[in-house]
């Protein structure tokens, strides 16, 4: 008898997305999770189910309230959150901002940026409130597992995707991640 399909979800915070081109880097070795795993949300397909998954990949870090809120949903809708990539884990590059205020960063951007013509600081009520820094998942929510890297390669996807399905503990260790 086969094991039932893994549910997953994706979803990427603030980040450049580069986590999500590195797991669609696993290229053939797709078709082998095709049928242990079922990509029930993603922004790389186009189904929206709102069913509960087993295991929710997430990157990017939290720097505005309306990622909060997005993390906070995904986290409840997850058996296993799994924090992708360096700014899921610690911030990564947007955490750069964290050394100025909120304050110092919007002025330098919006009004004495490079080719600001009109220099004005967005006020709009439809755009999130920046928080005071940026956040790694794990200050909000439970992080069962993190998968580091900048992004972190495709093999560590697959190993990680793998092991879960199989009930065996992932293996995250360093020598398995590193490019050099």
């Amino acid at each position: 008898m086969s094991k039932a399909k893994l549910k997953i979800l994706t979803s990427s915070l603030a980040g450049c997305f580069g986590c999500h081109m590195s797991l669609l880097d696993m290229d053939e070795r797709w078709l082998e999770l095709a049928d242990l795993v079922e990509l029930v949300r993603s922004p790389l397909v186009d189904t929206r189910s709102q069913s509960r998954c087993d295991i929710g990949l997430i990157e990017g870090g939290l720097c505005n309230e309306e990622n909060i809120h997005l993390l906070l949903e995904f986290r409840e809708q997850c058996k296993i959150l799994v924090a992708v990539g360096a700014c899921a884990i610690n911030g990564g590059v947007p955490a750069l901002r964290n050394r100025y205020s909120v304050a110092d960063c919007l002025e330098a951007v919006y009004l004495h940026g490079l080719n600001v013509t009109q220099p004005q600081i967005p006020s709009d009520a439809e755009l999130p409130l920046l928080t005071d820094k940026v956040y790694p998942l794990q200050e909000w929510v439970k992080v069962d597992y993190s998968l580091p890297g900048c992004p972190p390669p495709a093999d560590a996807f697959f190993q990680l995707i793998s092991a879960l399905h199989d009930g065996r503990e992932p293996d995250l260790n360093y020598v398995n991640r590193h490019f050099d």
